[in-house]
């Protein structure tokens, strides 16, 4: 959004600030200057001139020299420009005046160009007259300047007058940075309205008087709006005996310090009010609407429709459109159709200004592939009561500078009105929220300036419906906050029942992972979220698994970036194929990732998401180290009951004969193994890799940081050894089950100490020893309690078929 400064000063008479002193007060009440660009820079004593008389160059044939009164003297200058004769009026550079630039029209210099007194040719030349180029502008912003040659002043203007002033050059263009929830801002009026604010000015908007006839307007016209839903207000009016011409200079101005050129009388009365109140207009030749009618409706699937710009636009029934009686016009809010543009011929035309569901024109531009300024300002959501204050300004505009004949009346189809909305209004709330001391008068003055309204019986904000933005007590806090001055605003504490902040249960134990993570040696990884679907296929994911059910990206940045993920391990193993591929030899690397689970397609409520953890590693590594990392922590995050390994989990990713589920309390919460050879063979790693993954939603119900504490034991321990000869399908985890029901309360720890397999042992039989510990807190233990333990340990193991070694 770019407005000139002297376009706010029209509805902000008062306004006597510098470019900087409003781009740091308006950015600080929340309207951004992103920056500024002063139409008069490196402009230097440049003043009007009149030429008195024009003589060939004796020494050179394209150039010529003049005698131009300057009003204080005379000047001799030497010039080149063809298109000069004596009595024209021009600017003119003074000798150690300043021009923008060079005549080429290229890149202006930062410094400018400085002009001193010299010799053409050996004639001496005391000045220079200028082209608009040189001066900084364009034709854009100037259409009658010649393509080459001098500007021509009018034949009335005062000779010795600052001609950067006559030009309208002393004027500051502004750049905005608006957010999309304050619509009122992209026009020139909402823009006004905060500068008047911001400076305590009063503020002047336009005076819009209904113009018209003694006609009506429905006698010539007729208009339906089918698709209320996309349409919730369309105004018509229709103008007569139009005569084209060009607009007004301080249009003209105006509307290109916006970045808009300049067209016809017409066409820039629209774009001014465009720009003006951001409400895009647009207009129909009256003789070509089919059956002088106007009907709103959603296209039909396939249509084709050529639009303003020459192109074909493919439509379907999502997109609004403007019909006649007979065909398409318009597509609503985007642009107009080739079959109703204005053309020079025109006599009679209709004037819409409409309000369309932003939602929709934003979806509409993306799908033909077309969006304009139009578009631009719809999308936001614009207010349907300023579409009748908008048609009347055009139509104003368009008697005042001789542009037709206004019939009378408007065509208004607005079904629903758009109400004004209230807001409770606390000024303590505000000062408790703020850490304020405003009095009730001095925020109600802030609501006066923003046009905001006040129910005093109600205590309520009442809230214009330009003023979107505002629906909550919280956001007429940031309206008293945003003019009392947020540098005024002092450093406070905040308040409530705590004054330090910290990490909720979740976090602690998320941080607990990454810290035993860490001290284990593994580095912390990110991937992303978003996937390709053929990582199942790498993974070898049955067809029929739970985790091809994926949430699809609508729009994705490509097919490798097109689900969201159900499972970690094809990020884990990136990473690390990334690693194994740029030669580095032990890696460990771990992932605290989110996967999303929807529960059913398609969608119908936001999928699970659940954090995983997942350590993955090759090099120095095995199944056991990833066993050691879960089970330190499960013990700092209070899992103190010995986890189990199901190693029939047919993981099809994981080799089939090392992996196993890890179940806690009799519930599943992870698994390791290594991964399966064709799978890391896929992912290009030449070396056994290994994984763990836990689901931390499944096990936080387990944890915890609560610690229970215990004396320093006053009695001696007693240990046994055990050495055993156990089959080979006997788990070392059902052996440690038998250890811990039978040990009875005196048990205090295990250890195994030695697993061996060879020619001593009895064939498919392994030989396994531990050492038991036993304590009893009360007194000292006597051989007879601890042998009378053993025997129920030894014989809970021979159900096992274990026998003890000779």
């Amino acid at each position: 959004m770019n407005t000139a400064l002297s376009w706010i000063k029209a509805y902000v008479p008062e306004l006597d600030v510098t470019a900087q002193e409003y781009t740091d007060a308006m950015t600080l009440s929340g309207t951004k200057v992103e920056g500024y660009t002063r139409l008069d820079k490196n402009l230097e004593k440049i003043v009007v001139g009149q030429i008195e008389r024009i003589e060939r160059h004796p020494d050179a044939d394209k150039l010529v020299v003049c005698q131009v009164n300057v009003g204080s003297e005379t000047l001799q200058i030497v010039t080149g420009a063809p298109n000069i004769k004596t009595g024209d009026k021009v600017p003119v550079v003074l000798d150690g005046g300043k021009v923008a630039g060079g005549h080429d029209g290229g890149p202006l210099p930062e410094d400018g160009i400085r002009i001193k007194k010299g010799k053409l040719r050996g004639v001496e030349s005391c000045g220079m007259m200028c082209s608009i180029e040189e001066l900084g502008s364009s034709r854009d912003m100037y259409p009658d300047a010649p393509e080459s040659g001098i500007y021509i002043l009018p034949a009335d203007t005062p000779v010795g007058a600052d001609a950067v002033e006559v030009l309208g050059l002393r004027d500051v263009v502004f750049e905005y940075e608006i957010t999309s929830n304050r619509v009122d801002c992209y026009s020139v009026v909402g823009i006004a309205r905060e500068a008047a604010a911001t400076f305590d000015k009063p503020f002047c908007p336009p005076q819009v008087k209904e113009t018209d006839n003694s006609e009506d307007v429905h006698d010539y016209l007729k208009v339906r709006v089918e698709d209320t839903d996309l349409c919730p207000r369309y105004c018509a009016r229709m103008v007569k005996n139009i005569h084209l011409a060009p607009s007004p200079e301080w249009m003209q101005r105006r509307l290109a310090a916006s970045g808009i050129r300049p067209i016809n009388n017409l066409v820039d009365i629209t774009n001014y009010v465009m720009e003006e109140y951001g409400q895009p207009m647009h207009a129909y030749d009256y003789d070509l609407i089919a059956g002088h009618e106007i009907v709103v409706r959603r296209a039909k699937d396939g249509d084709v429709f050529q639009t303003l710009d020459g192109q074909e636009r493919k439509l379907d029934s999502t997109v609004l459109m403007i019909n006649d009686g007979e065909k398409e016009v318009g597509i609503a809010g985007i642009m107009g159709g080739e079959n109703s543009k204005i053309t020079d011929d025109v006599k009679t035309m209709v004037f819409e200004a409409a309000c369309f569901d932003g939602t929709n024109i934003r979806l509409s531009a993306k799908k033909i592939g077309l969006r304009t300024d139009a578009s631009g300002k719809f999308e936001k959501g614009l207010d349907p009561n300023n579409a009748a204050a908008a048609i009347n300004r055009a139509c104003q505009l368009v008697e005042e500078l001789g542009a037709g004949e206004v019939v009378g009346g408007m065509i208004d189809v607005y079904p629903v009105k758009r109400e004004e909305r209230r807001i409770p209004f606390d000024p303590a709330a505000v000062n408790r929220l703020l850490g304020t001391e405003i009095d009730e008068a001095t925020m109600r003055s802030y609501f006066k300036k923003l046009d905001l309204g006040f129910d005093e019986a109600a205590k309520e904000v009442i809230v214009p419906t330009f003023r979107q933005d505002l629906e909550r007590p919280a956001d007429i806090a940031e309206e008293v906050a945003r003019f009392f001055g947020y540098d005024n605003i002092p450093t406070t504490l905040p308040s409530g029942e705590a004054t330090s902040g910290g990490l909720s249960y979740k976090l602690r134990i998320e941080e607990k992972a990454r810290e035993i993570a860490e001290f284990s040696g593994f580095s912390q990884s990110m991937t992303y979220s978003f996937e390709s679907p053929k990582v199942f296929d790498r993974l070898r994911i049955p067809e029929d698994s739970r985790l091809r059910m994926t949430v699809n990206i609508l729009n994705p940045l490509g097919e490798d970036f097109s689900i969201m993920r159900t499972t970690p391990l094809n990020g884990m193993l990136t990473s690390l194929s990334t690693n194994y591929n740029r030669r580095n030899k032990n890696v460990h690397l771990y992932e605290l990732a989110n996967v999303y689970l929807p529960k059913a397609l398609p969608l119908t409520e936001l999928p699970e998401e659940r954090m995983q953890f997942i350590l993955g590693a090759y090099g120095e590594t095995d199944f056991f180290t990833m066993k050691g990392v879960i089970e330190e922590f499960f013990e700092k995050v209070g899992m103190h009951k010995r986890p189990h390994y199901d190693p029939s989990a047919g993981r099809p990713y994981l080799h089939p004969g090392r992996q196993a589920d890890v179940i806690y309390d009799g519930v599943p919460v992870g698994y390791l193994g290594e991964i399966h050879p064709d799978v890391a063979d896929s992912y290009r790693i030449g070396e056994k890799v290994y994984v763990a993954v836990l689901d931390m939603p499944a096990l936080i119900p387990f944890t915890t940081f609560d610690r229970k504490y215990e004396g320093i034991a006053k009695y001696p321990a007693v240990t046994r050894d055990i050495s055993m000869v156990v089959p080979k399908d006997v788990l070392v985890g059902q052996i440690e089950d038998v250890i811990e029901k039978r040990g009875g309360k005196i048990l205090e720890s295990y250890s195994l100490f030695d697993i061996y397999e060879g020619a001593q042992i009895l064939a498919g039989h392994k030989s396994v020893a531990y050492t038991i510990t036993f304590r009893a807190k009360d007194h000292t233990l006597e051989d007879k309690e601890v042998s009378a333990v053993m025997e129920k340990i030894l014989h809970g193991l021979k159900e096992l078929g274990i026998e003890l070694r000779a």
